[in-house]
């Protein structure tokens, strides 16, 4: 029994929730959402809620499809209304970003400048050439583009350099044991 599949979705008044066919459709201030309804499970609209009902509780693919279900269209109806964001923040020395036209691009340490597109539905701000704030109104698509940047150089663990999430903790190995001899 999924707990999470279980939990109405509460429908905010600023947002359309209508469902077609296999699809459901969230339609709210900042955009619109559309979400393929998973084989064996039902989703109702009623009172301003969603309701995503497992029509196949037996089966332990459907149960983990429940919560899945759920999650996703919780994450739609947040994306339309407040919408999504992912900060970036590039540490070392000459590390810097900018932006031209459609694209990120990166001076990290590289010989060459790296260039990062950024889709249509996203949006993405660079302040004091080391903030990168990625925003959007789909969940998965601001992750996978922060994703995607923070990639092209993660945070090393001697000195900290890369390019990080705000926030995140890098773990800082020591050096060699024979440097501190000398």
């Amino acid at each position: 029994m999924s707990r999470i599949g279980n939990k109405p979705i509460t429908i905010p008044d600023n947002v359309e929730v209508r469902i077609e066919g296999d699809k459901v459709i969230i339609k709210g201030p900042k955009g619109e959402l559309e979400e393929k309804i998973l084989p064996g499970m039902k989703v109702e609209v009623s009172e301003g809620l969603i309701k995503v009902i497992n029509t196949q509780p037996e089966d332990k693919q459907h149960r983990a499809w429940h919560g899945l279900l759920r999650s996703l269209l919780a994450n739609m109806v947040k994306g339309v209304t407040q919408g999504w964001k992912k900060e970036l923040e590039l540490v070392g020395v000459g590390y810097r970003a900018k932006m031209e036209g459609r694209k990120v691009v990166l001076s990290v340490g590289y010989s060459h400048n790296v260039e990062v597109e950024v889709p249509e539905d996203l949006e993405v701000k660079v302040d004091k050439n080391t903030q990168i704030t990625v925003e959007g109104i789909d969940k998965y698509k601001v992750g996978q583009l922060a994703a995607n940047i923070r990639a092209v150089r993660p945070p090393e663990p001697y000195k900290g350099k890369g390019i990080r999430y705000k926030g995140e903790v890098v773990r800082r190995k020591a050096g060699k044991a024979g440097k501190a001899a000398a």
